[in-house]
């Protein structure tokens, strides 16, 4: 099983390789199979990007905004044409199920290309009368973007970052995970297909230090990381250090708030969303899952059944609910976390050890794990673990669990399950978090914006938000008579 690209990165629109650069592989996490062997990006690679991206933006930039939209709507249809085979190689670098990715990774990076191609010939200034003489408004370009992806939703992370920088008029270098560095190419492959002038969007690869290349090149103007806490940390230290512009979506300690007036199985359906889904490998899971002491026995029981009807096995198998953790050290971080919640008192419902597939005897396979009796203090609710581990916790009183919702560093997202919609409202208006839903969990269409609170990031992605987050206002003052000075 190999799914070698032709070379290690996209620059200028075509393939370039780096051999004297750091070797790493690529592996296919139900295996432990390296399925494509490739080289980072050496400082040279790095400059031919960046001289790239510079030449091809100034011919980008002075596109006509429809014409750049049609290009990124061809590539969301080439996308969806060839959504299988790019789920298939999404699967096959992240382990994540074939059931999975073929809706929610590559076809939702074409809903954005599409999204962001409609917006395009909208991106106007404004006229301000001020009376005899006006002001007008110009939304330009900052220039280059760099854009930084995490290894849990590669292409679709790839085109969050690409579509709103490119419709805006910049160009992009994108650089993956080295943990999933596949499909980002392919995305540059069909963005050229589409009609995008070389060197707009250059994919290379590498570790940290080729992103703290890009972050402090001196012809970068922006910065876009999709990452944790400690990495966002060190990229905003630096980007400051230069003053580039930053957008940082990070990590979450989400809470799921579910009052006894909720329906059951609809708030077990999202707690299953908001832990399992992607073997909980998502930065917006509602991880603290609060639950109305009223309906906690029932709640855990309903939860317990359906968890145990959860399919481990061949991530390529479309029956496959639930695949691999992305990589060894995730696999030790998360097996960590559920010895330390079994040390620290909470009560296993189910789960709780690596899962034991025998055909996939060397796959990096966890059992869906949930806790219950779990407090506050405990480090499984405060900190974030990254794999299909759900803390349940006991609540009786709003204000009181508001309260403890709110008590942590991270706001990235939160839910609110009730049949009461004056409650709903009022708790979501309460709740420290950028990105929230009522009566479901993690559903992010691209025309809403995504982003959170304190520790969780700066800046937005998706909707019209993205917009300001991409461009630049000039402001130009026209004198309609004479100009008077003192002398």
């Amino acid at each position: 099983m190999r799914a070698q690209p032709k070379a290690s990165h996209y620059i200028g629109g075509r393939y370039v390789e780096s051999p004297e650069g750091h070797p790493f592989p690529s592996i296919y996490p139900a295996t432990g199979e390296a399925i494509a062997s490739l080289y980072g990006a050496d400082e040279k690679t790095v400059e031919a990007a960046v001289s790239a991206a510079v030449e091809g933006q100034k011919i980008w930039a002075a596109t006509a905004p429809a014409e750049r939209g049609r290009v990124l709507r061809r590539a969301a249809g080439l996308i969806r044409e060839r959504n299988r085979d790019l789920s298939i190689l999404e699967t096959l670098d992240t382990g994540k199920p074939l059931q999975e990715t073929l809706i929610a990774d590559a076809a939702s990076g074409a809903d954005c290309l599409e999204y962001f191609g409609g917006l395009a010939a909208t991106l106007a200034g404004e006229h301000i009368d001020l009376g005899g003489s006006f002001a007008y408004t110009k939304r330009e370009p900052l220039g280059i973007c760099v854009g930084i992806g995490a290894w849990n939703y590669p292409i679709q992370i790839a085109c969050w970052k690409a579509a709103p920088a490119l419709v805006c008029g910049n160009a992009m270098i994108f650089k993956p995970s080295e943990v999933t560095p596949l499909t980002a190419l392919k995305l540059a492959e069909i963005l050229t297909e589409a009609g995008l002038p070389d060197g707009v969007f250059n994919v290379v690869q590498g570790y940290g230090d080729v992103g703290a290349q890009l972050v402090s090149h001196p012809a970068v103007a922006k910065v876009s990381l999709t990452g944790s806490v400690p990495t966002g940390a060190k990229v905003a230290a630096l980007a400051g250090e230069h003053l580039k512009k930053t957008t940082l979506e990070l990590g979450g300690k989400s809470p799921l708030i579910v009052f006894d007036d909720a329906d059951i199985d609809n708030a077990v359906s999202a707690a299953i969303n908001a832990n399992f889904y992607s073997s909980g490998q998502i930065c917006s899971n509602g991880t603290r899952v609060f639950v109305h002491s009223a309906i906690r026995d029932r709640f855990l029981s309903r939860l317990a059944e359906r968890t145990a009807n959860a399919v481990l096995g061949d991530p390529l198998d479309e029956a496959t609910s639930i695949g691999p953790l992305v990589s060894k050290p995730q696999l030790d971080k998360v097996l960590g976390y559920m010895m330390i919640g079994q040390e620290e008192g909470a009560r296993l419902v189910c789960g709780g050890k690596r899962a034991d597939i025998p055909a996939f005897s060397d796959g990096l396979f966890v059992e869906p794990t949930v806790f219950a009796d779990v407090t506050d203090g405990m480090r499984i609710a405060r900190e974030e673990i990254f794999g299909p581990v759900m803390c349940v916790l006991d609540f009786s009183d709003e204000a009181d669990v508001i309260a403890r919702a709110n008590d942590t560093e991270f706001g990235l997202a939160a839910g609110v399950f009730t049949r009461d919609i004056q409650r709903a409202h009022r708790v979501i208006d309460a709740l420290q978090a950028g990105t929230c839903w009522i009566n479901t969990y993690n559903l992010t269409p691209v025309e809403m914006p995504f982003g959170g609170y304190k520790k969780s990031g700066m800046g937005r992605e998706n909707g019209h938000a993205a917009i300001e987050h991409h461009s630049q206002i000039k402001s130009v003052y026209v004198e309609m008579g004479g100009v008077e000075a003192a002398f």
